[in-house]
């Protein structure tokens, strides 16, 4: 991979009033009354580039999903329901008002050959968080999508957990990143663009802070920021990888640890990949998302590993 992500251009847009899309989650609470049971979250149900990536396994991460704009893949996602999707907010800069030109496509291993299983569906509307600024390197870069109808889970489309108020995610923590993004600056997947994945070590925020730092007070890595990769640089997420999944395994799940955001240039020395924390947006994603799986280093209650909205 070497992992997409932005301080890269784009587009420029406006923020449209988020009034409607707030309707419609209030529509949606009571169209999602009924929802089947979802299969376990976090575990795949195997089947037998990211910079310095290697290719992943058919099935191996069934909840990435990929974020097409006009056809062509734009950003990564992580399936959370039937109907729902988190990926990055920077992905729809200046695009709101026009999701006709998007589509999700669950299942696929191989973009350029995505299979008979795979499934493709359009967007119905897209929340971004209410604090997102539009901005490049902005805290909360994370939105919602909802999906334009349910989609049918499979071995290959299942659904990836939140983390729990029990999980932390220390520094040397051993995560992993998945996407189709490009492998190097300005150099594609090449066909037939397999999914790569890569293992990341949790950075220390505090190291990585100095990293980023750009004096005079202003701090790159905001409180809701997770960095993780290699100082040396050399394997990394780049362009293409925006909205994917930073995955940590707990307790046999796999969890949501980390949203795909930004850097500067793809795989560079003390420039490690940035993160949107699912430990300090959970909260929000619980209170929109009717169903979303929650697991930690805790035995939960009955009951209490889904999320419901009054």
């Amino acid at each position: 991979m070497v992992v997409s992500r932005p301080l890269r251009a784009l587009g420029g847009g406006c923020v449209r009033s988020l009034i409607p899309l707030l309707l419609l989650v209030s529509t949606a609470s009571l169209n999602d009354a009924k929802i089947p049971a979802a299969p376990d979250c976090g575990k795949p149900q195997q089947l037998n580039r990211i910079v310095g990536g290697e290719d992943s396994m058919d099935a191996e991460w069934p909840w990435v999903v990929s974020i097409r704009k006009n056809g062509t893949h734009h950003c990564a996602g992580s399936l959370l329901t039937n109907r729902w999707v988190v990926t990055a907010a920077h992905c729809f800069k200046g695009d709101l008002d026009q999701l006709d030109l998007f589509s999700v496509l669950l299942g696929a291993w191989q973009l350029e050959t995505p299979g008979p299983r795979s499934q493709q569906v359009g967007i119905a509307w897209v929340l971004p968080h209410p604090l997102y600024s539009w901005k490049e390197a902005a805290r909360a870069d994370i939105a919602l999508v909802r999906l334009e109808h349910p989609i049918q889970f499979s071995e290959r489309v299942l659904p990836i957990c939140l983390p729990d108020s029990s999980v932390q995610l220390p520094p040397n923590t051993s995560c992993w990143i998945a996407g189709w993004g490009t492998i190097s600056d300005g150099v594609p997947l090449p066909y037939p663009q397999t999914l790569q994945k890569l293992k990341v070590p949790i950075i220390d925020s505090e190291v990585c802070s100095h990293l980023y730092w750009r004096g005079a007070g202003q701090e790159a890595i905001t409180e809701d920021m997770l960095c993780a990769g290699y100082l040396e640089g050399q394997r990394d997420a780049c362009v293409g990888d925006s909205g994917g999944p930073l995955m940590c395994q707990v307790n046999g799940a796999w969890l949501l640890g980390g949203i795909i955001s930004w850097g500067e240039g793809c795989a560079e020395p003390d420039r490690p990949g940035v993160y949107t924390s699912l430990l300090v947006h959970r909260s929000w994603v619980q209170r929109v998302v009717r169903g979303v799986q929650l697991r930690g280093h805790r035995t939960p209650n009955p009951g209490s590993q889904v999320a419901r909205r009054s």
